[in-house]
């Protein structure tokens, strides 16, 4: 039987890797758990500069675009603060420097619950695989999580250890629970119409995949509306 998740943590840290992907793959859980009062904060770890398929467009001015998108969408998500780490689009990697840069926001903020892709997902059907960043930014997140910000010795100078009690990697071809978004499915659509420049014909399709999407996740879970995600219990 399908488990919806229960009640509103304190606080809660989604890490993702461009602008508009924490809106795409949870804005309607982070919208519900801010409404809740949850702390949400957001770390975006690329400036997003590659994301647009104009030539006539500069990195630097598609990655402004981008932040200020994401700064209108977190606002009607309800999120408490977005970082950047303005790593290059499509250019990241999983090593020390960009897992202390994780560990350093996961001490800092010191969540209760930390949201991040699913790494293992890499293969939806046929026509798609999963973006090489998305890819990178779940498993080092993973690796920042655990062990690494909850034991001392791993990069002493970023902060006091922390132990983040629970995962929740989206993205998933793995779910097991879910989390009702039947009240804030339509502030995940405005969110995810707030990037705009990721949809140049028109908000409209993305807004009616992302409701087929919620309403199959929906169909799992057994109410109107749901995302699914794959957990980690860590303890804390």
């Amino acid at each position: 039987m399908a488990e919806l998740l229960e009640g509103v943590p304190v606080s809660a840290l989604a890490v993702y890797a461009h602008p508009d992907d924490p809106d795409v793959s949870c804005g309607g859980t982070l919208a519900a758990w801010a409404k809740g009062g949850c702390e949400v904060r957001v770390i975006v770890c690329t400036d997003g500069g590659k994301g647009s398929t104009d030539p006539t467009v500069g990195g630097r001015v598609l990655a402004r675009r981008r932040a200020a998108e994401a700064a209108e969408a977190g606002a009607l998500v309800g999120v408490t603060g977005q970082e950047f780490l303005n790593y290059a689009d499509g250019e990241l990697v999983d090593d020390p420097d960009f897992r202390e840069a994780l560990v350093a926001a996961v001490r800092r903020h010191r969540p209760e619950v930390v949201l991040c892709p699913d790494p293992t997902a890499v293969f939806f059907g046929q026509d798609y695989f999963n973006h090489r960043d998305h890819r990178v930014v779940g498993m080092a997140t993973l690796d920042a999580v655990s062990p690494a910000a909850a034991l001392p010795h791993y990069f002493p100078d970023a902060g006091p250890a922390h132990q983040v009690s629970t995962v929740l990697m989206s993205g998933t071809l793995e779910p097991d629970v879910w989390v009702d978004i039947s009240a804030t499915v339509d502030v995940k659509g405005e969110a995810v119409g707030c990037h705009r420049s990721q949809f140049p014909d028109g908000v409209e399709w993305a807004w009616t995949a992302m409701r087929l999407g919620a309403e199959d996740a929906g169909k799992q879970a057994g109410v109107p509306w749901a995302e699914g995600f794959r957990r980690l219990r860590l303890g804390g």
